[in-house]
């Protein structure tokens, strides 16, 4: 999976979740707090992310995300890791 369809599935959950949002385009620079998201919204975001994803990780370790972007980047970054283990689907 490359960044671009893990971007994908994250600006779908923020839409989802924040399905009040205004914005056509969602800035990837942009934290999710700046988009309005408070702690729960945030929370059921990332839980969603790591489901379509198939990620396990602790939601502590997506706190130094500071924008959306940077939650794509960690997010690619556990799935290159995951790859790289020997006995484990891509």
């Amino acid at each position: 999976m490359n960044k671009e369809q893990i971007r994908q599935v994250v600006m779908k959950n923020i839409r989802d979740v924040l399905f009040d949002l205004d914005l056509q385009e969602i800035p990837i620079d942009a934290s999710l707090k700046d988009l309005g998201a408070n702690s729960m919204d945030r929370a059921d975001i990332v839980a969603h992310c790591l489901e379509d994803l198939q990620l396990e990780m602790p939601l502590v370790e997506l706190r130094t995300a500071g924008n959306i972007d940077g939650l794509v980047n960690l997010l690619y970054q556990k799935i290159q890791c995951r790859a790289s283990q020997p006995g484990t689907a891509a």
